[in-house]
């Protein structure tokens, strides 16, 4: 199973939760908001196999930016893997509208001169994210919850880009059409845990199955097999960003 982006970190028992989700035989990338949060976590999964943690500048904690971004470079050759970062123009996020572009350009660069797995926050944003992963030609990433306009997933599909998938995607008209409109090689599996919820009860990395279950109805394909396509996916994507060969 894959769970390509999960904040691990936001449960009340993280350790206990990566334990598990490696038992169950998850591969998780755990994201973080803040590279401080990154670099507190480091020790606590550098010995479990299937957790990867993410190097994080979320854009709504745009506010700790500047006294984060230093530590966002100095931290960047310790992982493999980036997030969660990105855009957020919604109202939530708008007033630091400036801040976040800065910051953003900035990891667009970085990743761009040495690609990484990135997992990408755009919501209300999609364009000003694609526009700037053009810009620096950034070869490929992944949107994460995507929920933008139609054409603007077009184009950040022919440009070449992945999208992970959560269960509260799958239960909602609009993430319905999102998921059915991306090509079956591009997909990922997701929880966006502890945020997503099932029913009132936080996603955890396992439940991944969920998406697996949906997504093989929609390919009509057994779940195994779903499993199986998007694991492929999945190192095609460290493939094509020269992190690991095919096997």
């Amino acid at each position: 199973m894959l769970d390509s982006h999960c904040h691990l970190d936001r449960y009340p028992n993280p350790a206990q939760m990566a334990s598990e989700a490696t038992d169950r035989g998850v591969f998780t990338i755990a994201v973080t908001n803040l590279p401080s949060h990154f670099k507190a976590g480091l020790l606590h999964v550098r010995d479990l196999p299937r957790i990867r943690l993410g190097l994080g500048l979320h854009p709504l904690a745009a506010n700790e930016h500047v006294r984060e971004l230093e530590l966002f470079q100095k931290s960047l050759h310790l992982t493999s893997f980036v997030g969660e970062v990105g855009l957020d123009f919604s109202r939530e996020g708008k007033e630091t509208r400036d801040i976040q572009l800065a910051s953003f350009r900035i990891i667009a660069e970085s990743v761009a001169r040495a690609p990484k797995v990135v997992s990408l926050h755009s919501r209300s944003a999609e364009s000003a994210v694609l526009d700037t992963l053009i810009e620096f030609k950034v070869p490929i990433a992944i949107f994460h919850w995507y929920s933008g306009p139609l054409g603007v997933l077009d184009e950040a599909i022919s440009q070449g880009h992945f999208f992970s998938v959560n269960p509260a995607m799958i239960i909602s008209e609009k993430g319905k059409k999102i998921v059915a409109r991306i090509p079956a090689d591009r997909l990922l599996t997701e929880t966006d845990g502890p945020y997503v919820k099932i029913g009132r009860v936080p996603a955890k990395p396992w439940d991944v199955t969920l998406v697996e279950n949906y997504l093989s109805r929609i390919w009509a394909i057994q779940p195994e097999e779903a499993r199986s396509r998007i694991w492929r996916n999945f190192r095609q994507m460290l493939h094509r960003l020269g992190l690991v060969k095919v096997t």
